[in-house]
């Protein structure tokens, strides 16, 4: 089979963690197949022979990759299927299982798990919502009419919350310990929220969502201490199809339904990459952030998968930060040799004065009238 081929007809396309040193892989989804292909980084590119292939019933709809890379759950338009990875290195192999709480109960349009992995949610396209706590599935949430039917959702970086947007431009925002409904997004009569993702850099507790207000598209700002709107931006200024965040929180990435993508820079809220038409016009049906480098990975369902390396500052690897440190620790050292030897005298007292004050301090010590005034 061509590897091309395959990146092109590929749908839906997620990554997959894995531990540091091994490569990070991705699952494609197309109809009827599943795919685990590595990741080369100092290419960013997607090798062109898979790992694994998988036949599975029906066409993927979305993933939902556990964040310990060890698993994830494929929804397909006849339910949903838990895969566990073995293996290390490219040396892997794929299991299927069954989730008795899944089954049956229709076409789930979202999937998505909490940060720490401790939560997993389904939004149906009835508009049932399920949580349930991972791995046991033991539920703590499930409401039967949460929406009219699932647009988007995404959890805090707590895990405390889960949002959630509707087809109707309607958006929920869900207490996930206590298993109910927290309060309601406010809007105006001509706004719809379409798309949502919570900050996940750990200091701005914030909540994103695209909304629609009139004839203009906007990126809002939520805090999620009080739930209400503290600022908005027109950014990509086209119908958005999709929303992601980096795992660090620095960038958002904007999918279009014509194919645009761009990627913003959190802390200024501003453009810091655009690629137009990238997927030829086609309406792009998932983006994402690889884990550890400034890459994208986005689907549509007439040009499959594109990984697109992202014209923004490199970051700092960690060895690069402690060679900075070691550096700066040798400069220094050098610095305050130089300055010793040189500095005669700052440093070096010299020694025959030294020796003709110390009869002079003795002299003061033993004086008995020196003695007796200051006594308490």
């Amino acid at each position: 089979m061509d590897g091309s081929d395959s990146l092109s007809q590929a749908t839906r396309a997620s990554w997959i963690r894995r531990s540091e040193g091994q490569p990070h892989l991705v699952v494609l989804g197309r109809r009827g197949r599943l795919e685990i292909v590595p990741f080369d980084a100092k290419s960013a590119s997607l090798s062109s022979s898979p790992l694994v292939e998988h036949e599975i019933d029906g066409v993927p709809i979305g993933f939902a990759v556990h964040p310990s890379g060890d698993s994830f759950v494929c929804s397909t338009t006849n339910g949903c299927k838990l895969f566990e990875l073995y293996g290390r290195e490219l040396d892997v192999k794929l299991s299927e299982k069954p989730i008795a709480s899944l089954e049956n109960v229709g076409r789930q349009e979202c999937l998505a798990f909490s940060t720490d992995g401790s939560r997993f949610a389904t939004g149906a396209k009835d508009g049932h919502l399920r949580i349930f706590e991972w791995p046991s599935l033991r539920i703590l949430l499930d409401e039967p009419t949460a929406h009219k039917s699932f647009r988007d959702m995404d959890f805090s970086l707590d895990s405390e919350f889960l949002a959630s947007t509707s087809t109707d431009g309607s958006a929920r925002i869900w207490k996930t310990n206590d298993g109910v409904p927290l309060t309601t997004l406010t809007r105006n009569s001509d706004e719809t929220f379409e798309c949502c993702r919570f900050s996940k850099d750990g200091t701005k507790p914030f909540l994103f969502c695209t909304a629609k207000k009139g004839g203009r598209m906007l990126v809002t700002v939520w805090d999620i201490s009080t739930w209400k709107k503290i600022g908005y931006k027109s950014l990509l200024r086209k119908p958005i199809s999709v929303l992601s965040i980096s795992l660090d929180g620095k960038y958002l990435a904007l999918g279009s339904y014509d194919g645009d993508i761009c990627v913003v820079e959190v802390k200024k809220m501003e453009i810091s990459h655009w690629s137009k038409k990238l997927h030829l016009g086609a309406s792009i049906s998932s983006i994402e952030f690889c884990p550890t480098e400034r890459v994208i990975l986005s689907t549509s369902t007439q040009h499959g998968t594109v990984v697109t390396k992202l014209s923004v500052p490199a970051d700092w690897k960690e060895w690069q930060i402690y060679l900075l440190l070691l550096g700066l620790f040798l400069a220094s050292a050098i610095i305050f040799y130089v300055f010793f030897n040189n500095s005669e005298h700052f440093w070096n007292f010299p020694v025959a004065r030294e020796h003709s004050l110390r009869p002079e301090i003795e002299g003061v010590l033993s004086d008995p009238q020196f003695d007796e005034q200051n006594v308490w």
